[in-house]
């Protein structure tokens, strides 16, 4: 008996004992005259038991059945349903096995098998969060996670690029096996595709979207403001399509993409793990058609603005142009274009007056496709076949026949030089004067 039982019993007797008349004693307890008459009946059949509801103590006509129960803990203790928690396993059992229960029956049931165990809520100090945008389209922050999305099942590392509408917690997302410049301009073109071009993106300071200038702290003049960087592909791109880029200074701040990679990789990885997905082609496809209407349809809240603030994609925004590797090169004398180690060539028919030595645009699509643009038209070109190289043959070394020469003689006309006498001197000058 509770202490309400005992007050309530207290009152009655009073009633009983006519110290109080039966219309103050139902005001006291909250109940009509005709309760208390029925209450003051029954206390003299069953005496102080009569506070007590007939029903305390005994199983419930509706509680549900003890094989219903075994059966649902015998599922969710299968290793398919490990980490389960009690919403999440809730809807499989109703969706997967035909057995509809409430969310806290289900996390009775777990609780008592051991499954699962509650986590005690932190206490601190209260955080303020930002109020959210009030149009759906003014701000999409936009992130990757890398996480073992398939938990070994595949050979394939993938990441997940997210793009999560701040004023409705709307979310697009897709696969990747890189997270690299052309699969998040791919991200870009699906996204804009399917709802439009929103006014501005919020990242982090990643290289794919700022160029920084690197310094040495030892550096002389570090203190000063960094020189500004030429865009990156995508900053290029973003400007372009008339998107607002700004920079997060810290995780905290994009903080809606943030902790929806805490629900991704808690509740994603399960249901992929159900699904039996082994592959990137599986993980979009169940991405696409399973994780993001459940998304959309359940976390999405209303913004404080029924207007839409995307902006539709006219004739002016060429995606494929857009979204793609551009460079800047010069036309040579001959009217070829170097790029990537390749050389393009003009077609007669777009080569135009200014042509040779100015500048055009190169365009690497996302498909691979290469298209090069002169001021506003695009030219039609050919790529150059190289003509092969001649191999470099080194000489060959000739076999040279060694040639014997005969044994020199040494000249004698020296010998017994000394020994012959010569002519007086008079006559030697007589000769010289003769010969002269």
């Amino acid at each position: 008996m509770t202490q309400a039982d005992r007050d309530r019993l207290v009152v009655l007797k009073k009633a009983k004992k006519r110290l109080i008349t039966q219309r103050e004693a139902a005001e006291e307890l909250g109940l009509s005259i005709r309760q208390v008459k029925r209450l003051l009946k029954e206390l003299k059949k069953r005496g102080d038991r009569v506070v007590i509801h007939g029903l305390r103590g005994r199983p419930s006509n509706r509680q549900i059945e003890e094989k219903k129960r075994t059966k649902a803990v015998a599922i969710l203790s299968m290793e398919v349903y490990r980490g389960f928690g009690p919403t999440l396993a809730c809807e499989h059992l109703e969706k997967k096995h035909g057995i509809p229960v409430s969310r806290e029956t289900v996390r009775a049931w777990m609780k008592g098998a051991g499954l699962w165990k509650g986590k005690r809520r932190r206490e601190g100090d209260p955080h303020t969060w930002r109020p959210r945008r009030s149009r759906c389209g003014e701000l999409v922050q936009w992130d990757t996670s890398e996480h073992d999305w398939l938990e070994g099942r595949g050979k394939e590392q993938l990441y997940l690029i997210s793009m999560i509408d701040d004023a409705t917690s709307r979310l697009y997302a897709r696969f990747v096996l890189s997270d690299s410049t052309e699969e998040n301009m791919r991200t870009v073109w699906n996204y804009i595709e399917r709802y439009g071009r929103p006014l501005a993106f919020y990242t982090d300071k990643a290289s794919l979207f700022r160029n920084n200038e690197k310094r040495r702290r030892d550096e002389p003049g570090v203190d000063q403001d960094p020189v500004e960087m030429p865009p990156t592909q995508i900053g290029r791109a973003l400007g372009e399509l008339d998107i607002t880029w700004i920079a997060a200074h810290s995780p905290q701040a994009k903080g809606r993409v943030e902790r929806s990679f805490d629900t991704t990789q808690d509740r994603l990885v399960k249901e992929m793990r159900v699904a039996e997905v082994k592959s990137l082609e599986q993980a979009n496809d169940f991405l696409e058609k399973e994780f993001l209407p459940w998304w959309n349809r359940t976390l999405v809240v209303k913004p404080a603005s029924d207007d839409d603030a995307h902006r539709r994609l006219d004739q002016r925004y060429d995606l494929a142009a857009i979204l793609s590797h551009v460079e800047t090169r010069q036309v040579k004398n001959d009217y070829t274009v170097q790029f990537e180690g390749r050389r393009y060539g003009i077609r007669p028919e777009s080569i135009s007056t200014g042509l040779r030595r100015g500048e055009v645009r190169v365009e690497k699509r996302l498909d691979g496709a290469v298209a090069i643009r002169f001021q506003d038209r695009y030219l039609q070109a050919d790529l150059c076949v190289e003509a092969p190289k001649a191999a470099v043959q080194s000489p060959s070394k000739k076999a040279t026949r060694k040639s014997v020469s005969a044994p020199r003689r040494k000249s004698n006309w020296m010998d017994d030089f000394m020994k012959k006498p010569g002519p007086p001197i008079s006559r030697a000058i007589a000769i010289a004067n003769a010969t002269s």
